[in-house]
């Protein structure tokens, strides 16, 4: 059986030690307890070494938001992964729909940066999606493959298995919209059955697939009683300990 995964993504919006602090303050608390689930905060880097320290007897893990796919060099403004994995790090996000479209990281940067996390052995949440306007055309199943193809190149079975995927409709980020869980599900399903076309069905229904697109505590119920979603990336929702909690619990409520 998949275990849920509940990532929060901070993005840049809680970065300083003292907003750390005020979060998780009220937030470890409520999920105390709560073991069926895994639970990951993805801070920006410079709340991380924060992050861990708080969280460090808790079971809460530490995400990174990105990495670079070179251990160390002239690349200004990068992040290490040996950076990463020395300050306790865990997980990374990688190919969020923010890094493809503003940063214009193509499928190849994020293949390589995902093979450098896996030699790294950190967990990686890979994201993936279509915009609005592949949606309204008929082209989400096509980017979806496409994607699926080329951010996964060359990975074998044990590689994959230890990669989360983040199904993001780009079109239901940080606009209030929400895909139903009828048209979550579907796509859930597509990228199950092109994991067991390419590896075999054992290695598709171990790999966890997560949703992301605008998860609230109003919706996360309907979305984590669908059988092909994992549990789900949270972006606003996660920066207060009350709504992330609750998303939380929904998730551990469809296992019991």
């Amino acid at each position: 059986m998949r275990s849920p995964i509940i990532a929060g993504n901070w993005k840049m919006n809680r970065g300083t030690p003292d907003e750390v602090k005020e979060m998780l303050k009220k937030f470890i608390p409520q999920v105390k307890g709560i073991d069926l689930v895994d639970i990951v905060i993805c801070a920006p880097f410079t709340a991380l070494q924060t992050l861990i320290e708080i969280t460090k007897k808790t079971g809460i893990k530490a995400g990174a938001q990105n990495m670079y796919f070179e251990e160390k060099g002239a690349f200004t403004g990068e992040i290490s992964p040996n950076f990463l994995k020395d300050f306790g790090v865990e997980y990374v996000i990688l190919g969020h729909s923010e890094r493809r479209d503003i940063f214009k990281e193509s499928d190849e940067l994020i293949n390589k940066k995902l093979k450098k996390a896996l030699y790294m052995d950190l967990k990686p949440i890979v994201c993936i999606g279509e915009h609005l306007n592949e949606r309204e055309s008929g082209k989400t199943k096509g980017v979806i493959e496409y994607q699926m193809n080329e951010t996964f190149k060359d990975l074998n079975i044990e590689e994959m298995k230890k990669t989360v995927i983040a199904y993001e409709p780009i079109w239901a980020i940080g606009t209030g919209k929400t895909a139903t869980p009828e048209q979550a599900e579907e796509i859930h399903v597509f990228i199950r059955d092109l994991l067991s076309q390419k590896y075999d069905k054992e290695t598709a229904d171990s790999v966890r697939i997560q949703y992301g697109g605008s998860i609230k505590p109003s919706n996360a119920k309907d979305l984590f009683n669908k059988e092909n979603i994992d549990g789900g990336l949270v972006g606003g929702a996660s920066l207060q300990a009350d709504s992330l909690t609750q998303i939380i619990k929904a998730a551990e409520n469809t296992i019991k």
